[in-house]
């Protein structure tokens, strides 16, 4: 089959050169046994070609699943691929099977395949070198004739040198490579995908499709689109139900694309200091906010310091100790510092403390790294909830599946 053919089969918009090989490299593949990686960031349309390679291939009429390696717990993804028996853990109240069983004849495709647990590669490395598998809890060897379709938006090869991906199990899986370009790699196919989704929302919609004036499309094209296709899409959707002329200038486009180069959250006013500015991208609020937290403790910790430094030399200035009295009558100083800040002749500061001991307010320099502050957070609620990822969560703030990322992020041992 051709690759007009097939773009015309599975609704594939696009003339690149980059779109055009990966298509044809999957053509090519598709009647073999070969395992393929499917390489692509998020949003280019991977499982797209899973389905046109398990469809043009001779189990085309065998069953076809797609698992989200990323979406299942650890706890349970070896129990969902591979099956177990009754009472091999927790729950199993009865024995069940996995996909590789019941999808025995056809394709299976792992998308996420980065987030996949070590144990759990281990396990697929044994499927796709020798067809055999056990189940959670049975010592029975059994086989599948299973064909593995991978798609992964990380780099790969990164993990297998961190040790968070296997090196044998990414070389099994890379038998056939296929890159699947991103949007901004094929900006002369960013038009075409757009009127065909404006044609196909104007249909759901029964309304006029709406269309860029030359302005508009150059404003398109020239945008970074980090969520590939399915951001376009979500933007043609927007501007179809949303536009107020079926003609859209560039001024009106621009006012449903995220401004790229504003950061509406908080952030800190010194560019030294600023995440952003730094070319560092906070995950989420949270973190922004133990920052600033951290920050503000540090410019506190300094101010008693210099507090300190003051207090244990008489010959301060007199600056020094006008800036003390001031400080003392706007009630920023702490209760140690009661008594009137006097100054005589001799420039002394005349001082009692309630224990006569000016150490106790020196501070222990401690770590201030962010990380190193949300892996502390992570370790004393699951110590708090003894383990239990659940409840640590919960009290997190987080998702159970976001802890779980973070679990191995920082390589934190349950």
């Amino acid at each position: 089959m051709d690759i007009q053919s097939i773009k015309n089969r599975f609704s594939i918009i696009g003339n690149s050169p980059a779109l055009n090989f990966a298509l044809q490299v999957a053509a090519q593949v598709s009647n073999t046994d070969l395992t393929v990686l499917i390489a692509g960031e998020s949003g280019v349309g991977k499982e797209a070609f899973s389905v046109i390679i398990h469809s043009l291939s001779a189990r085309k009429h065998n069953p076809f699943i797609a698992v989200n390696c990323g979406a299942i717990p650890e706890g349970t993804i070896d129990s969902e691929l591979f099956g177990h028996e009754k009472g091999s853990f927790t729950g199993a109240v009865d024995a069940r099977k996995g996909y590789f069983e019941t999808v025995n004849g056809g394709t299976i495709f792992l998308d996420e395949i980065g987030e996949m647990p070590l144990g759990t590669q281990a396990r697929l490395l044994r499927v796709l070198e020798t067809g055999e598998f056990i189940r959670v809890g049975s010592s029975k060897v059994q086989k599948t004739d299973v064909r593995v379709i991978a798609a992964t938006n990380k780099d790969l090869l990164t993990f297998t040198q961190n040790g968070k991906f296997r090196e044998d199990l990414y070389y099994r899986l890379s038998t056939v490579p296929i890159r699947v370009p991103s949007l901004r790699d094929r900006p002369e196919d960013i038009p075409l995908l757009f009127r065909r989704f404006s044609v196909d929302f104007a249909e759901r919609y029964k309304t006029t499709p709406v269309q860029l004036d030359d302005e508009a499309k150059d404003v398109l094209i020239n945008y970074p689109w980090p969520g590939n296709v399915r951001e376009l899409k979500n933007i043609a959707e927007q501007i179809s139900v949303l536009a107020t002329d079926k003609l859209v200038s560039s001024n009106e486009l621009k006012r449903f694309l995220p401004n790229r180069d504003m950061n509406r959250l908080p952030v800190l006013a010194n560019p030294s200091t600023n995440p952003v500015a730094n070319g560092h991208e906070f995950a989420n609020e949270r973190e922004i906010l133990y920052k600033l937290f951290f920050d503000m403790k540090k410019d506190v910790t300094e101010l008693k310091k210099m507090f300190v430094d003051i207090l244990q030399n008489p010959g301060t200035s007199v600056q020094n100790q006008s800036l003390l009295n001031e400080l003392k009558s706007k009630e920023l100083l702490p209760a140690a510092y009661s008594q009137p800040v006097v100054q005589g002749p001799a420039q002394q500061v005349m001082i009692h403390h309630d224990n006569d001991d000016i150490h106790h307010h020196e501070e222990v320099d401690e770590s201030l790294n962010i990380m190193d502050k949300e892996k502390e957070l992570i370790e004393k609620a699951l110590k708090k909830h003894k383990g239990k990822r659940k409840d640590a969560a919960l009290d997190l703030g987080i998702s159970e599946r976001t802890l779980y990322r973070k679990l191995k992020e920082y390589d934190i041992k349950e």
